[in-house]
């Protein structure tokens, strides 16, 4: 297979020549063994392992013992089987890390790594937990640690800190309280979309010893009606990302709402966009703002740079042409201004942050809607492109045309999430 070569040489250059400084490199292949997606990716790492010193390299494999209800035992034969393809190319894993909803009898790791061709000390099992942030103390307590060092022939290293990891599973399983945030969306039905969004929400919940309960609303609901019946008892309002005209509408609904209900909300790119267009609408007053992704727009608030900077704002293009150089994708800088919210929530005037997007606020629109209350409080450093916007008389109103969520973490809530999880637990005790 042509790919296998450059894959290979890809994986080695990673970890030979661009990590000098990490004391290790994680690998992670996803799928099963077997498949033809995965193979050259498999004997990228078997060639890898082959050429690096012995010790430097541990092979971990994750399996499922599935239990039959009916039979009321685990089966171990999916692992053997599973290892058996493995081997077959040339794999064999120093570890075995068993999934499982019950706990794995000794017998049955000991069948395991008897014909797995592994220490039994070597079959970890791995229980289902009550929430993802439990599993470093699980794996800890199973001794998958232990296992690692001892593959890699270190034996006298210091006690892993995982304070901060009880810490996190103590605030989750006894929260001080609890807080409701709607989330409006038009993939609401497939909730993996937002997954790094939930987890950003958690940790902002985290930081506060709150539960964070999300309810799921679909956009298109807006549209149809009054939005005040699905968000009376919400204390904090997200529009995530996306794109298209689909439930666009619906989610300006509860943009208005937010603004003009007071409750706090948080726009996310798209999000971000449509309050924009919120504002411009219902309180600017400029008749017919809308974005070109939609189609021609009388009043462009929000399009491609390249239409409005070139004159042309008010005709929409197809710009399949243009895709490529009108994506911002990656890390970008921002400088916000001093004194505003956001330089407060962040404790800085100068951020890098993540972006995936083609469509910009219009910059030539600063003016107007700022004179409605709409303060453009981050800019990208050229000054040409709106990065967040809040509104001065909202206890906690702020669009960003970045993913914050991307770069959010249980012991280092992004400042955004944990500011607005703060905001909601505020508006929970005026409800």
């Amino acid at each position: 297979m042509q790919v296998v070569p450059h894959v290979t040489n890809a994986i080695k250059e990673f970890v030979l020549s661009g990590n000098e400084g990490a004391d290790f490199v994680l690998i992670e292949i996803g799928g099963t063994v077997g498949d033809i997606e995965g193979l050259p990716f498999f004997e990228a790492i078997r060639q890898l392992g082959n050429e690096l010193p012995r010790g430097e390299v541990v092979f971990i494999h994750l399996t499922l013992l599935p239990y039959i209800k009916a039979a009321g035992e685990l089966k171990t034969k999916p692992t053997q089987h599973s290892v058996k393809e493995l081997r077959s190319i040339g794999i064999q894993p120093d570890i075995l890390l068993c999934r499982s909803e019950l706990p794995v009898p000794k017998s049955e790791r000991a069948k395991i790594a008897l014909f797995c061709n592994v220490r039994e000390s070597a079959v970890i099992q791995a229980l289902d937990v009550a929430n993802i942030y439990d599993v470093p103390l699980a794996y800890h307590a199973e001794g998958l640690d232990r296992e690692v060092l001892a593959a890699f022939g270190i034996h006298d290293a210091p006690p892993p800190a995982l304070d901060v990891w009880r810490q996190i599973s103590h605030r989750i399983a006894h929260p001080d309280g609890e807080v409701s945030v709607a989330i409006v969306g038009k993939y609401t039905v497939l909730k993996d979309a937002y997954k790094s969004l939930m987890e950003a929400l958690a940790h902002g919940g985290i930081s506060h010893g709150v539960r964070v309960n999300i309810h799921w609303l679909d956009a298109e609901l807006f549209e149809k009606g009054d939005p005040s019946p699905h968000l009376e008892n919400i204390h904090g309002i997200i529009v995530p990302g996306g794109f298209g005209e689909r439930g666009a509408e619906g989610k300006i609904a509860a943009a208005r709402y937010a603004r003009v209900r007071k409750v706090p909300y948080l726009g996310i790119c798209f999000g971000m966009q449509l309050a924009v267009i919120e504002v411009a609408r219902h309180v600017a007053g400029i008749d017919g703002a809308n974005s070109t992704e939609f189609g021609p727009a009388a009043e462009p608030v929000v399009g491609l740079m390249t239409e409005w900077t070139s004159g042309a704002a008010s005709v929409h293009r197809d710009a399949q042409s243009e895709k490529g150089g009108t994506m911002r994708l990656g890390a970008y800088e921002a400088v916000l201004t001093e004194g505003s919210h956001v330089a407060g929530i962040y404790g800085r005037t100068r951020i890098s942050e993540r972006h995936r997007h083609r469509y910009e606020v219009n910059i030539n629109y600063l003016e107007r809607l700022e004179a409605a209350g709409l303060r453009f409080s981050g800019m990208s450093p050229d000054k040409k492109l709106p990065e967040i916007v809040e509104i001065l008389d909202h206890p906690w109103f702020v669009g960003v045309q970045f993913h914050p969520e991307l770069k959010s973490r249980p012991f280092e809530p992004h400042p955004l999430f944990a500011s607005f999880i703060g905001a909601a637990v505020h508006q929970s005790r005026l409800v």
